[in-house]
Order: structure tokens, then C-alpha cells, then sequence
């Protein structure tokens, strides 16, 4: 389904009036509000192929109709987001759910949309079928060479995938691990999982960079053989400088200091990008935003402080991309929600007098310090991101055109409501 730039512009026109009136008025408080504008625009946010049909449970999935039913259907559905909001002008496609049949005809759908694709992720957490060697028991940490052949093998074919559609970054998230006390040695494992990336690095191209992704627990609920974010950079730092820590907001342990983690992380040149969600409990996979709102905040807070350290471009350093399941809610929608989230995230972080926390700081004035950051936490700046869409063509409603247009209803006309997105 596509959107005519003139539908966009008719719905803008039925609220521009109070979107005109709202925005004024956050200009005078803003000194530099067109310079956060311009950030807005230039920031942009990948969407995860695997993200655009309705996730699953332990006990079942349940469909909603009209899901993608191959790789064109995918980048249509990114596409027609990113026509809403500006903001997600990238895919991220997973092997093997997403090999192209013809690379140059989904290069040139992808142009059609203005889309480009973002971080390759190989699949190494379950068996595919016709597969001959089982992950029951790991992968790239296996005890069988055989099988750790077959993973790196994998993961090399997913670079060349990604080297024909002008990706520059591969993800490695592994399921590796054991369930039990005594099932391996730590060691070993490690040993292994390291050997194999070592074979991996080695095939990417100058110009790329590797995600080692890490997750505290599940599937295997004994020990993770990239468990936390410092397994993560102990094998980004062995690797090389093309390799680099990815941060899953859902990976880690109840009430983890994230923002801690990701200052670190930039403070030493190995923090390499972002799976956005939110939870309440674990790996909850849920809308970004939508539990721990001060916190996603207060993570953007001590990423704009670092990458300004260092001299970092905010959309371009580093890999921002929602990973989110749904369950119970339009998975289009959930996204838009979620690059709502971070873009507004985003933009009250941009907020923060950085000179007066630093004095805060330095001067132990922790209540002050606390004003400050709570401050731009409680400042509305929705004006400010819709102004920004507003400029780039984007709906100043997203959702709200969405469902006045009945996307889901079209496209369950133009895909059977019996339809599922592959590879889930």
C-alpha cells in the first residue's frame, strides 16, 4: 500500500492550526529549537523485518491478518511507515527468513520507498529445516566442530547477502548457552565462541562493523555464553576495531543500570548500537517507551553527553533499531509508537542544560542535578518532533491517518486475513 504525498498534506491540513499554535509556543522556551529540529530529521530509526507481523508467547501466536508474506511485502510495510513518520528509513533483514531472489529488484524497491537496509542478522537460535547438524546444544560455542563449521558458514553467507544490498553491519545474537550446572565448560565454551567469531570477523569487508549482542537469559537459563554486556566487549575488544558491543534494552537482569552501561561502553569506543524496546519484568520485547519512559530518557541523556565528547555524529555513529514483539496490538502501529517514543526521548535529552549538571556535579549538588534532569524529562516536546515530520513530509499524526485511512483493513484485503509474516 502506498500513500500519496497529497493525503498526507489533507490530513495535516484538519490539525495544522493547533500543531501551529502548540509549536510556537514551545519555541519560546527553547533557545536552539531549530537546531534540535534539524537533529530530529537527520535521526532515524531501522525496523526489524521480523517485527512486522504479530509476535508469539510460549503457548501460541495469534495473527492479525494482512502480514507480509515475503521480503516485498516487508519493505512496503517500512516503507509506508516511514512515509508516516520520516523517521525509519532503514530495514533490517534476518537469514534465511529474508534471502533475496533478485538482489537488484529489492535494491530498487527499497530506492522505490527510500529505504535502506540496515544490520544483517544471522540465525543460529533454532534449526531451519533441511539443516544438517542440530543448535540443541549451541552454536559457535559448540562442542562438535562440525556444527560450529555450520554456524560460521551461516553467518558468512549472511555477509554476502548483505554486502549485494549495501548493508555495512552484521549482528550475532546467540542462543548459546546451557540449561544446567555441569552441561559445559565456561571455558571452553568460551574459547569456542571466540574461535568462531575470530573466522567471521575475518570475512567481513573493510568497511563493516559486527554487533556482538548479549542477553542475561533464554533460552537457556543456566548461563549464557554472551550473557552481559562485558562478555560482549571482552569479545569486541579480542576481535578488533570492527567489532563492537550491541545493546538490547531487554538483555539484561531486573532493574540493570543501562545508562551506566552505555557511557561506559561509548567512553571506551565499543559501544556500537541499539535494539529498542521495553519491559517489565525481562525480555518483554514490549513498545519502547511505554514502562520505563525516565529511563529510555535518561539513556539518551548519557548518549548525547558521550557522542559530543567525542565528536560523534547522533544519526550516524551508531545503529539505532526497534526489536519489539506484538502480541496484542497492530504491529504498524506498535512501531509507530515506538519511533514516537525515542524520537520524543531523544529530543528531551537534546533538552538538558549539560553545563549547569556539569556544575551540579562538580559542586555535589544532587538535588539540583535532579531538577535539572527532571526539568526536560517533564517538558512536552511532541510539538517539536511533529514539527519535524511536519518538514521532512511525514503525517503530523501517524497513527491517527493510519487508522483514518484503515491500513490494516486494505491490507488484509490485499493479503487474506490467514497470512503470516515468515520466519515467525
Amino acid at each position: 500500500m502506498k500513500l500519496d504525498d497529497r493525503i498526507i498534506a489533507q490530513h495535516n491540513q484538519q490539525s495544522a492550526e493547533i500543531h501551529t499554535s502548540k509549536f510556537e509556543f514551545l519555541k519560546t522556551q527553547i533557545i536552539d529549537s531549530e537546531s534540535i529540529i534539524s537533529k530530529l530529521i537527520d535521526f532515524q530509526i531501522a525496523i526489524p523485518s521480523w517485527a512486522l507481523g504479530n509476535g508469539g508467547t510460549r503457548f501460541g501466536r495469534f495473527a492479525g491478518g494482512g502480514e507480509p508474506r515475503n521480503l516485498e511485502e516487508k519493505i512496503e510495510d517500512v516503507g509506508l511507515m516511514h512515509k508516516l513518520n520520516r523517521s525509519g528509513n532503514a530495514i533490517s533483514l534476518h537469514i534465511p527468513w529474508d534471502i533475496p531472489k533478485d538482489y537488484q529488484a529489492i535494491r530498487d524497491l527499497a530506492k522505490e520507498h527510500e529505504l535502506r537496509f540496515d544490520a544483517m542478522n544471522s540465525n543460529t537460535f533454532q534449526d531451519q529445516k533441511g539443516q544438517d547438524k542440530s543448535y540443541k546444544y549451541g552454536s559457535l560455542q559448540h562442542v562438535d566442530p562440525a556444527v560450529r563449521k555450520q554456524a560460521i558458514d551461516h553467518n558468512i553467507e549472511v555477509i554476502k547477502h548483505g554486502i549485494e544490498l549495501g548493508s555495512k553491519s552484521l549482528t550475532v545474537w546467540l542462543a548459546d548457552g546451557s540449561c544446567f550446572p555441569g552441561q559445559l565448560n565456561f571455558r571452553t565454551a568460551f574459547q569456542n565462541t571466540l574461535e568462531s567469531l575470530k573466522e567471521i570477523y575475518a570475512a567481513l569487508p573493510s568497511d563493516w562493523k559486527m554487533f556482538v549482542e548479549y542477553k542475561a537469559y533464554e533460552p537457556n537459563f543456566y548461563s549464557t555464553t554472551v550473557g552481559d554486556w562485558g562478555q560482549s566487549l571482552l569479545y569486541a575488544s579480542k576481535l578488533g576495531p570492527k567489532a563492537y558491543t550491541l545493546v538490547d534494552l531487554g538483555h539484561h537482569l531486573p532493574n540493570a543500570n543501562i545508562e551506566q552501561i552505555v557511557s561506559l561502553l561509548l567512553m571506551e569506543g565499543k559501544l556500537g548500537g541499539f535494539h529498542f524496546n521495553d519491559s517489565k519484568y525481562g525480555d518483554d520485547d514490549l513498545t519502547a517507551g511505554s514502562i520505563k519512559p525516565y529511563q529510555l530518557f535518561l539513556i539518551f541523556n548519557e548518549l548525547i553527553e558521550g557522542m559530543d565528547d567525542r565528536k560523534m555524529n547522533h544519526a550516524t555513529d551508531l545503529g539505532w533499531m526497534i526489536d519489539a514483539s506484538h502480541n496484542v496490538k497492530d504491529p504498524l502501529e506498535d512501531l509507530l509508537q515506538s519511533v514516537e517514543a525515542i524520537m520524543i526521548a531523544y529530543t528531551q535529552a537534546l533538552l538538558v542544560d549539560s553545563t549547569a549538571l556539569k556544575e551540579a556535579q562538580l559542586k555535589n549538588d544532587v538535588a539540583r542535578a535532579q531538577e535539572i534532569l527532571q526539568d526536560s524529562f517533564r517538558t512536552d516536546v511532541r510539538p517539536l518532533v511533529a514539527e519535524a515530520r511536519l518538514r521532512s513530509g511525514g503525517a503530523l499524526n501517524p497513527i491517527g491517518l493510519f487508522r483514518q485511512l484503515n491500513v490494516r483493513a486494505e491490507l488484509i484485503r490485499e493479503r487474506g486475513l490467514e497470512t503470516a509474516a515468515t520466519g515467525l
